[in-house]
């Protein structure tokens, strides 16, 4: 009875020497099969990874400019024609209880802005001509990439500030160049950096209200006013400001609330990566089925090595866990490195677009726990099966 239980003996050393030993004597085909396996938890691991990233800008995005920016826009009239506010509107929307600051720019239609008088008239590339209050900067969060803003002096001049994409697309580095404006001359005196909650800015050409009067020969009337309110009153305020701003028809103007849009566009990417992580799940299925199949094939050629196992001494249980332990060490092997490649994906991909790199250790965790569940259910098949081939039939074969 002793000799017995001592030859039943199978030390957890003895598994994993013996699971460790299967893949190492075929090394090209465990790299090719745990490949499967890689591919899918990488897939995985950065499509979240990258996910919580963008998640984190947003946030930090959020934190920085501030929820509380509301932008009332001239809405059209039955014939689609834009109903023209007033031109008080800026400061009557100061006045409203709970607004912070506010600052309103102008459409101005009919003039385009060119780098010389050599581009084709009507050729402005989208970009708009906008009239800017003094204060636009602060409450829409802007910021100055080169050059000044424009000061009380210079807004009856034939001066501007370029949005960062006006400023691509007129091919304006620095301040001081100069750009046609109607058949005007005007000096570049600031670039803005992207302004991320208002992006018609970017493709905006700015300038003084007065300049805009002389420019067109008539005061220019707002377009847009941008408003910062108290957050804990923001709906209240949003639903004053179209009232307050056009009293005789507060239906003709559109609210909106640019972290709205944000957050929207974030629910979407977190739709598409939902989609991803099934593609990524897939993709982990095929690779367990490929171990699956080289662990099958492994036992058929291993059948005189079994049959030798079984004749010294070895029991069922201990092919079924020498089997059980290589298949789970060929899917550790692909999720680890997975688990590098996806982690090396999403820090690349967050640094090169300026995100932080996040990647929840949850994500982690859950892609290696995956890899030996899909392990052990990829090896369960094949080692029950080596444990089940007689000692005399797996010899002659």
């Amino acid at each position: 009875m002793t000799d017995a239980r001592l030859r039943s003996r199978l030390l957890a050393s003895d598994v994993l020497r013996l699971g460790l030993a299967g893949l190492v004597a075929r090394p090209t085909r465990a790299v090719l099969s745990a490949l499967g396996i890689a591919i899918g938890i990488a897939a995985m691991i950065a499509v979240v990874g990258i996910s919580s990233s963008s998640q984190a800008q947003l946030a930090a995005t959020l934190d920085r400019l501030g929820t509380n920016l509301l932008v009332a826009e001239q809405g059209e009239d039955f014939f689609g024609e834009k109903v023209p506010m007033p031109y008080t509107a800026e400061g009557s929307a100061k006045r409203v209880d709970g607004v912070e600051d506010a600052a309103a720019t102008g459409a101005i239609d009919g003039f385009g802005a060119y780098r010389s008088s050599a581009v084709e008239k009507g050729a402005t590339g989208g970009l708009a001509l906008r009239t800017t209050s003094k204060g636009l900067l602060p409450v829409v969060g802007g910021s100055l990439a080169t050059g000044s803003w424009l000061t009380d002096g210079q807004s009856e001049f034939p001066v501007v500030v370029l949005g960062a994409a006006a400023a691509e697309h007129l091919g304006i580095t620095h301040a001081g160049q100069q750009i046609l404006v109607g058949t005007t001359v005007h000096t570049v005196v600031g670039v803005l950096e992207k302004v991320e909650l208002a992006p018609e800015i970017d493709s905006s050409v700015l300038m003084g209200e007065k300049a805009g009067e002389k420019l067109t020969g008539d005061r220019v009337h707002p377009s847009t006013v941008y408003v910062r309110a108290d957050e804990e009153r923001l709906t209240r305020i949003r639903e004053l400001i179209p009232a307050t701003v056009q009293p005789a028809s507060p239906s003709d103007i559109t609210m909106q609330r640019p972290s709205d849009a944000l957050a929207a566009k974030q629910a979407s990417e977190q739709a598409f990566t939902g989609l991803l992580v099934g593609l990524g799940s897939v993709a982990l299925l095929v690779g367990g089925i490929g171990v699956a199949n080289t662990m099958v094939i492994s036992v058929l050629e291993r059948r005189k090595e079994i049959g030798l196992r079984r004749s010294l001494g070895a029991a069922r249980p201990h092919i079924r866990r020498q089997f059980l332990a290589e298949a789970l060490f060929l899917s550790l092997l692909g999720g680890l490195a997975g688990v590098v490649i996806g982690s090396g994906v999403t820090a690349a991909f967050a640094v090169s677009n300026g995100w932080p790199v996040t990647i929840p250790p949850i994500v982690l965790g859950g892609g290696l726990g995956a890899t030996l569940v899909i392990g052990a259910l990829a090896g369960l098949y094949p080692a029950m099966r080596a444990a089940r081939i007689p000692p005399t039939e797996a010899l002659q074969s």
